[in-house]
C-alpha cells in the first residue's frame, strides 16, 4: 500500500536530533514559555522574514488570537474564501464576527481577487486569505484592495510553510499570519502547535499577552486572554525539523513535478501553479467528475488517497444558517477533488505507480 502521509517515516528521518532536543526539554526543569519557546519563535521569525513569532497551542487559535487582537467582532465582518477548511472560518465567528464567503478560482483554489470588492461594505475590518494546498494566494491585487478601504490582511498559512510569493515567503505577506504545526502538515510537530507571525508590534505586544491569560507579568492581567501556549517539547521538535523545511519541501516538488509532467488522462484535471509563486505541495490536488469512482479504483491497486475537503463550509451542519446558499464554484471544488499520496519520503518509484494506475483508469 502506497500510504497518503508516513507521518512515522518522515519523523524518524530525525530521530537522533530530535531525541537529543528532548533529552534537552527534560533536563531543563523548564517546560512552559522556556528557552526552547524563544528559540524557535526567533528562528521561524528569521525563516519567515518577519519581525516576530508568537507560538501558540494551534493554527486555529493563532487565526482567532489575531482576529481578538485587532478588535474584530460583533458587528464586523470579515472576508474569507468559501471552500476554506473549516478552521478559517471558526476563528472569525468564535470572536463573534460575520464571516463573509468569497468564491475561489477554480483553477488554484484560492480567493479570487476579483470577487472581493464586491462582498466589501462599511462592516467590513479584514480579509482573511487562505493559501490553500501549499500555494501562495495572489497577494498584490489583494493588498491594493486592502489598502483601499483600509482593511487588515490576515493570512492563513496552515499549508503553506515556505511557500513564496513574488520573493516573499508567506507569513510576511499581510498584517499578520496564523501557522498550525499538526503532525501532517510540512513543518509538523509530534502534537498540536501553532504561530503567529507579524511586523506589527503593537499586535505582538498584544498577543503575547493574550495567549497567556491576557498576563505579561505573572498575576497580572491586561486582557480577558486564554490560555494557547506553544510547549517547549513541540517548540523544541520545531527547531530541529525546520532546518531541513526548505529541503523537504524540494522533495515533495520532485514529485509533484512527476505528477504533473507523466499524469495523462483527459478524466483527470491537475493543479496548476501560478507563475508568480513557489508551491510547496502540503497536497496535490487533482479533480474528476467520477471523484469517488477514482478513489476507490486507486485504493483497489493499493493507493491511498484523501478529499480535502469532502464538505464545503456552507453545507456544514455547524453553520445551518448558510446551508440554503449556493456556491457554485466551491461547490464544484468540493465535489471533484482528490488528494494524491505526496511527502518528502515518497520515492519517485511510488509515484511512477500512482501515475500508471491514474493514466490507466477509464
Amino acid at each position: 500500500m502506497i500510504q497518503f502521509l508516513d507521518l512515522k517515516k518522515m519523523n524518524e528521518k530525525h530521530y537522533d536530533a530530535i531525541s537529543h532536543a528532548l533529552d534537552k526539554v527534560l533536563k531543563s526543569g523548564w517546560y512552559i514559555l522556556g528557552n526552547s519557546v524563544n528559540e524557535f519563535e526567533k528562528k521561524f521569525a528569521d525563516f519567515c522574514g518577519t519581525k516576530y513569532c508568537i507560538g501558540v497551542a494551534n493554527g486555529l487559535d493563532a487565526l482567532s488570537l489575531i482576529v481578538k487582537a485587532y478588535d474584530i467582532g460583533e458587528g464586523d465582518e470579515v472576508l474569507v474564501p468559501s471552500n476554506t477548511y473549516i478552521a478559517s472560518i471558526l476563528a472569525i465567528s468564535s470572536n463573534g464576527a460575520t464571516p463573509v464567503l468569497v468564491e475561489p478560482t477554480l483553477s488554484t483554489y484560492n480567493i479570487n481577487p476579483a470577487n472581493i470588492e464586491k462582498h466589501i461594505t462599511n462592516k467590513t475590518k479584514a480579509i482573511m486569505v487562505v493559501h490553500l494546498y501549499g500555494q501562495s494566494c495572489d497577494m498584490a491585487p489583494i493588498i491594493d484592495i486592502a489598502k483601499k478601504y483600509n482593511l487588515k490582511v490576515i493570512e492563513d498559512c496552515a499549508q503553506a510553510h515556505g511557500a513564496i510569493y513574488r520573493g516573499e515567503k508567506v507569513g510576511n505577506l499581510g498584517d499578520a499570519a496564523g501557522f498550525s504545526f499538526y503532525p501532517g502538515k510540512n513543518l509538523g510537530a509530534l502534537g498540536d502547535g501553532g504561530a503567529i507571525t507579524t511586523n506589527d508590534e503593537a499586535l505582538y505586544t498584544k498577543i503575547v499577552a493574550f495567549r497567556n491569560y491576557g498576563s505579561h507579568k505573572k498575576y497580572e492581567n491586561l486582557y480577558k486572554g486564554i490560555n494557547s501556549r506553544l510547549d517547549e517539547i513541540q517548540a523544541a521538535v520545531l527547531s530541529v525539523k525546520l532546518d531541513f523545511l526548505v529541503s523537504e519541501n524540494n522533495d515533495r516538488r520532485k514529485i509533484a513535478k512527476y505528477y504533473l509532467d507523466n499524469i495523462n488522462n483527459s478524466n483527470v484535471i491537475l493543479p496548476s501553479v501560478e507563475v508568480d509563486t513557489q508551491h510547496v505541495w502540503h497536497v496535490f490536488v487533482v479533480r474528476t467528475k467520477e471523484r469517488d469512482r477514482l478513489q476507490k479504483y486507486l485504493l483497489e491497486n493499493s493507493i491511498q488517497t484523501i478529499i480535502h475537503y469532502p464538505i464545503p463550509p456552507h453545507k456544514q451542519k455547524a453553520y445551518k444558517e448558510w446551508n440554503h446558499l449556493s456556491f457554485e464554484i466551491s461547490e464544484k471544488i468540493h465535489s471533484e477533488i482528490l488528494s494524491l499520496p505526496i511527502s518528502p519520503v515518497m520515492t519517485i518509484e511510488e509515484a511512477k505507480k500512482v501515475v500508471k494506475v491514474i493514466n490507466s483508469y477509464e
